[in-house]
C-alpha cells in the first residue's frame, strides 16, 4: 500500500494500480522501455492489473516478466468494463493511468486518474477526466515511486 496525505485534495490510500496497455505501457503492442522495471518496483506495494483489449496480440508475451494480472477484454464495451473492474477492486483504493477515450471512466472513478500524452496521443475527455496529465509512462509511474511530486502537483 502507498498512503500520500496531499494537502487540499485527499489523503491517498492506494492498494491497486491499473493500467491500460495500448498508448499506456506500449506502442504498437511492444512495451516502452523502463516500463518493466518500474512497474515490478511498484508491485512490491500495488496490486498491479493491466486491462487491455490487446490489439496488437503482444501483451502477454510483452508482460511476461512483470509482476503484473493482466486481463483481455473484448473490443465491445471497454470503457464500462474498464470501470467495472476498478469498481470491483475497490476504486478509492486504486490508482489509474491511460490515455484512450475508453480509460476515461476508469480515470474519473479511480481515487487517482493520470493521463498520459505519448505517441498515439491522448483523447481529450480522459484527460480532462483525469486528476494529472503526465508526458509519458515512465514519468506516472515516477509519481507513484516519488510521492512528493504528487503532493507538489495536486496540494491545493
Amino acid at each position: 500500500m502507498i498512503t500520500i496525505d496531499v494537502p487540499g485534495f485527499k489523503t491517498l490510500q492506494l492498494s491497486h494500480l491499473v493500467l491500460d496497455y495500448n498508448g499506456t505501457l506500449a506502442c504498437d503492442g511492444k512495451l516502452l522501455e523502463g516500463v518493466k522495471d518500474r512497474l515490478n518496483d511498484l508491485s512490491k506495494q500495488l496490486d498491479i492489473l493491466v486491462l487491455t483489449a490487446d490489439t496488437f496480440g503482444k501483451a502477454r508475451r510483452e508482460l511476461k516478466e512483470v509482476c503484473c494480472r493482466l486481463e483481455i477484454l473484448s473490443k465491445d464495451s471497454q470503457a464500462e468494463n474498464k470501470l467495472k473492474y476498478i469498481e470491483k477492486l475497490d476504486a478509492n483504493a486504486a490508482a489509474a493511468i491511460g490515455n484512450g477515450r475508453n480509460d476515461c471512466l476508469m480515470l474519473k472513478r479511480a481515487a487517482l486518474g493520470i493521463a498520459v500524452l505519448q505517441e498515439e496521443g491522448a483523447a481529450v475527455e480522459t484527460i480532462n477526466a483525469a486528476d494529472i496529465l503526465s508526458p509519458d509512462i515512465a514519468s506516472a509511474l515516477n509519481l507513484l515511486s516519488h510521492p512528493l511530486r504528487l503532493i507538489a502537483t495536486l496540494r491545493s
